[in-house]
């Protein structure tokens, strides 16, 4: 099941990025096999929710048996995952040139942080760094206080893992037409730039022209912000249009009379101060049962761990149980080929050869 049903998948462990790429292409059907070094390895995360819907193999790439191992599964496979830094692979015995030539038809996924190629593409680094040296991170924060990591959600994951599973979907798209793989030099440098194309966009417009913390969209403005509530929990807040903020004042029982037009930064002090004493005076719950029903852009900020139970997601069954693990289900969804409910991670041991008859 799914629209990738039939593509096969060599993945050589590693960092988050490689295992949540691979977690994608996997919700979406492929038969992914991992490769695991024996012993396991410090630079990989636990087996979890990225690993789900895939095989893994322990395979000793400094044992020729083992290189040839993974050679053999590579000429049967549409597609080769690693992320060593560059010429890594190549020392190893399994770069490009070493596998494309008994499989030309193979696409071959580079995941780094830095690129192939560039001055710091030899050197070490981790999200924070990535996203540091695109801009993205000088844009996450309060005004007047330090940039925040998001976490490794933005470089890792959105910039590394997504953006080299579409990566992946568009070489073998165009595989269909010539008949022949490729190398993709899939960079989290290039991803993260990439995002910024938007916010390029906003300061050409005159729309992101103030400090971090002091535009629109980055908590600036009174109307687009996080309030917190009595309980000591917060709700989002993103009535930018007049209509969606006209239900925020009446939902909030607020007497606009004395305060200027909310879209005016002038005034845009007083809105926050009336809007901070409002959401103070009720639970998050209790607010979500106000706004429920209500346009007016508000929404509680859950934890991870507590989303699934919120009605709108319980609905769309936005959550699965993977090994009695609750975890985001896959997604995008497809009507023709929808994607199956994953199972956990697979163990076939060092068994390579029948993996390999599988796939003849």
């Amino acid at each position: 099941m799914g629209p990738l049903s039939g593509v096969r998948v060599v993945e050589m462990a590693g960092l988050a990025p490689v295992p949540f790429g691979g977690m994608i292409l996997a919700d979406l059907g492929a038969d992914v096999v991992r490769i695991d070094r024996p012993g396991g390895s410090a630079i990989t995360p636990p087996p979890g929710p990225v690993d789900r819907g895939k095989r893994s193999l322990t395979i000793d790439l400094k044992d020729p048996a083992g290189l040839a191992s993974v050679r053999a599964l590579a000429e049967k496979a549409d597609v080769f995952v690693e992320g060593f830094r560059p010429g890594v692979a190549e020392k190893v015995g399994i770069g490009p040139a070493d596998l494309t030539a008994a499989n030309p038809q193979l696409v071959y996924v580079r995941v780094t942080g830095w690129g192939q190629e560039g001055p710091l593409a030899p050197r070490a680094g981790h999200d924070i760094n990535y996203i540091g040296l695109t801009g993205a991170l000088s844009l996450i924060g309060r005004a007047g206080e330090r940039p925040v990591p998001p976490g490794v959600l933005l470089g890792d994951l959105a910039s590394g893992g997504m953006l080299m599973a579409m990566g992946v979907m568009a070489a073998l798209y165009e595989r269909e037409r010539s008949g022949v793989g490729q190398v993709i030099d899939s960079a989290i440098i290039d991803g993260a730039s990439m995002m910024m194309a938007f916010y390029h966009g906003l300061r050409e417009g005159g729309l992101y022209e103030n400090p971090r913390g002091e535009n629109l969209l980055d908590g600036g403005r009174s109307f687009y912000d996080t309030y917190e509530t009595a309980d000591g929990q917060y709700v989002s807040v993103g009535p930018i249009e007049p209509q969606f903020h006209a239900q925020l004042v009446a939902a909030l029982e607020i007497d606009d009379e004395d305060l200027s037009v909310y879209l005016d930064p002038a005034g845009d002090k007083a809105w926050r101060d009336v809007l901070t004493a409002k959401f103070l005076t009720k639970t998050r719950d209790e607010w979500s049962e106000v706004f429920d029903g209500v346009d007016a852009c508000v929404a509680p900020v859950l934890s991870p761990w507590e989303a699934h139970e919120h009605p709108h997601n319980v609905a769309r069954n936005s959550h699965i149980d993977v090994g009695g693990l609750v975890q985001p289900a896959p997604a995008p969804r497809f009507t023709r080929t929808p994607a199956d409910t994953p199972k956990p991670l697979g163990d076939c041991g060092s068994d390579a050869a029948a993996v390999v008859a599988g796939w003849a």
